[in-house]
């Protein structure tokens, strides 16, 4: 048996970071086992289902790296063939017709609520002679689904679940307009791709019940069920916009990387021992359904952003170059220059250690192909050029532009000697050097990121600085 798995989302909207973390678990699964992963677009709702959505989720998943197998399968395609199982159970005496009119649905849902009772299908056509049909009413095809003892479905994660037949009605594979429901379209779709094991989360563990008494109907082999518990957010309230139930495009944009986006989702509701940071080489070979918890995790911006730190020190210093000088060349108007690119890959070391997100990465490089509008915007920065900064930064101007070498080592010499000579500490130069070249007050090492500016554009910030310090004085 080749394990295949699938991820079948609507689309209705964009892909939702519960999705995403389903389509993972799909994914590591398949990879695990040397299977197949499948994508399958329920999209049966013609009129909720937009181009853009399928368009959002395909661009999702291919950021993610959820890479996956064989074409895309389109469920509004296969209408015919899952009108076409439908009917051979009708055929076989295993479905029925239902006229029931809207009004007798309504009447029976209506009694069922004042007698305080499961609101059902009572089953008034299920064995009616459908010579007495009304006029004018286009009948559904239901399930002739078993009314004695249970349904019961092994379940990989929530364990064995089962259900008195009883408490479920016949329900409806065709609608009067011929059109199939979720639950047959799922079904078929699944057999027809051969998915073994369908992982999914836990709002469809009711839904297996129905399908599963469907395949039983069919005479199909039923798929291994996984239902995963559904994300929380820190307050252990339901997963909302306000927690961060965001589509998976806006993490991208938020700064993070696709593989600390693997690695956290990975991490909520499954576990390899106490590990934290896992590859997904690792995940790959370590995945199982046994190790996801049967109880809801909760979202966590912080624990998020300190993954992606993590992960943007360990990244190619070239990748994170190619990943912010869209968002830099935007900002400034125009392209990143040779000598700009080649400015912010010599400093990218030091800058990443410092991130935890590309946003945070492009503002704190920025400084590297713009120097500072004086007065400064930020204000710790400007608090640096003020008082004594100002003239500290003009003496040691002086000072470096007579260096033979234009070399880290020598200039912390320089600065250094000029600080002992005051009786001062190096920070207290230092700091306003920073704030002079960069803007900021915090940065990677300034005789690196004088190193890199060169000779010439450091000792121009450092004289518009102390120029722009001495306007505000006069």
């Amino acid at each position: 048996m080749t394990v295949t798995t699938r991820f079948a989302p609507s689309p209705t909207g964009f892909l939702h970071i519960g999705g995403a973390r389903t389509a993972l678990f799909n994914w590591l699964f398949a990879r695990h086992h040397g299977g197949r992963y499948r994508l399958r677009i329920e999209d049966t709702d013609r009129e909720r289902s937009t181009p853009e959505a399928i368009e959002a989720i395909l661009a999702g998943l291919d950021w993610l790296g959820l890479d996956w197998d064989g074409d895309v399968v389109y469920q509004s395609a296969n209408r015919e063939r899952h009108a076409a199982v439908a009917q051979a159970l009708l055929d076989k005496g295993l479905a029925y017709r239902c006229y029931c009119t809207p009004a007798e649905l309504a009447e029976m849902r209506e009694a069922a609520k004042a007698e305080g009772r499961p609101v059902r299908y009572d089953g008034r056509w299920r064995d009616r002679d459908p010579a007495e049909a009304p006029a004018g009413v286009d009948p559904v095809i239901r399930l002739k689904a078993p009314q004695e003892g249970e349904t019961i479905i092994a379940d990989a994660v929530q364990g064995e679940v089962r259900i008195a037949n009883a408490q479920l009605d016949d329900m409806v594979m065709l609608r009067s307009d011929g059109t199939p429901t979720y639950m047959l379209s799922v079904v078929v779709d699944d057999h027809d791709m051969a998915i073994t094991h369908v992982i999914r989360g836990d709002d469809h563990l009711t839904n297996a019940f129905r399908q599963t008494q469907l395949y039983n109907a069919l005479d199909w082999d039923v798929p291994v069920f996984a239902h995963v518990p559904l994300l929380h957010g820190p307050d252990g309230a339901k997963l909302s916009k306000r927690h961060g139930a965001l589509g998976i495009a806006a993490y991208r944009d938020m700064g993070y990387l696709p593989e600390a986006m693997r690695n956290y989702l990975l991490r909520l509701g499954w576990a390899h021992g106490d590990e934290e940071i896992i590859s997904t080489a690792q995940a790959i070979e370590w995945f199982s359904l046994e190790a996801i918890g049967r109880s809801p995790s909760r979202f966590d911006f912080a624990k998020l952003e300190n993954l992606n730190g993590h992960y943007m020190r360990e990244a190619d210093d070239a990748r994170l170059l190619a990943l912010i000088l869209p968002g830099l060349g935007a900002r400034l108007g125009h392209e990143i220059d040779a000598t700009g690119r080649d400015r912010l890959l010599a400093g990218m070391d030091s800058l990443k250690q410092r991130a935890k997100t590309l946003i945070e990465l492009s503002d704190n490089a920025l400084f590297f192909v713009s120097p500072p509008d004086f007065p400064l915007e930020n204000q710790k920065a400007a608090k640096l050029l003020a008082g004594d900064g100002a003239g500290l930064v003009s003496e040691a101007a002086d000072r470096l532009a007579d260096l033979e070498t234009w070399e880290p080592q020598a200039m912390e010499s320089l600065v250094r000697e000029m600080a002992e000579q005051r009786g001062i500490g190096l920070g207290k130069i230092a700091q306003p050097l920073r704030a002079a070249l960069t803007g900021s007050n915090v940065s990677p090492g300034i005789f690196e990121i004088m190193q890199i500016l060169g000779r010439e554009d450091s000792l121009e910030r450092l004289s518009r600085a102390t120029a722009g310090a001495a306007s505000r004085e006069t």
